[in-house]
């Protein structure tokens, strides 16, 4: 009997957090909803795997999928408002993916950069700002930088210039005022295309730098 009020319980907690996700954000804020259940699964699997006998593995069970669905929606909630406020600050030359794990803001190392250099151009500059100012709203949240090229060229050049790239970006976000210790600086150079590298669209869209945003749990 006790177990099928816990049960209820839960239930009820569950639909409410997240009928209680705000649904007039960005995409009705489907990310703060999806969170919100993704949470609650892993808060249940870890009640499950701390109980010691079966009674105390479904109390742990529901207890956890609770605390989870909590945590979830908001980093979900966090997601969807940092991706909307980027947006309504960046240019349109950056892309933004919320995929309601982390943010990925894409720049086109084209806009970032002349032709093999490493030097961040002006206008690509006050864009990182930008973004640093938001990192900096968020501090919750850790940051990694990753440089790509196309297939153009030797490999080993394509990722040292990928590694140089990223640190330069790198170097921009801590000189607006983010943290060293919260950036992961790396280069992928040619081995993570998005785009077919056989047409110049295709690797005009591979040459690109990532800052990836994610929330930390």
């Amino acid at each position: 009997m006790a177990m099928k009020k816990l049960s209820l319980i839960f239930a009820a907690s569950a639909l409410t957090l997240v009928a209680a996700c705000d649904t007039t954000g960005p995409n009705g804020n489907q990310n703060a909803q999806q969170g919100a259940l993704i949470g609650a699964g892993v808060g249940a699997l870890t009640g499950i795997l701390r109980g010691d006998s079966v009674e105390d593995r479904r109390r742990g069970a529901l207890v956890g999928a609770v605390i989870g669905a909590a945590g979830g929606a908001v980093i979900g909630n966090q997601l969807d408002k940092q991706e909307e406020e980027l947006r309504a600050s960046l240019g349109n030359n950056v892309g933004i993916v919320n995929n309601g794990n982390n943010l990925v803001v894409t720049l086109p190392q084209d806009i970032l950069f002349a032709t093999n250099s490493t030097a961040v151009s002006g206008r690509s500059q006050t864009d990182l700002r930008t973004l640093a100012n938001s990192i900096n709203q968020y501090p919750n949240t850790t940051v990694n930088v990753i440089g790509h090229t196309d297939n153009v060229g030797d490999a080993s050049y394509n990722f040292d210039l990928s590694q140089h790239r990223a640190q330069a970006v790198t170097s921009v976000l801590i000189s607006a005022g983010v943290t060293p210790a919260r950036i992961i600086s790396t280069g992928q150079g040619e081995n993570r295309p998005i785009a077919t590298n056989q047409t110049p669209e295709g690797r005009q869209a591979n040459r690109r730098v990532e800052v990836v945003i994610t929330p930390t749990r």
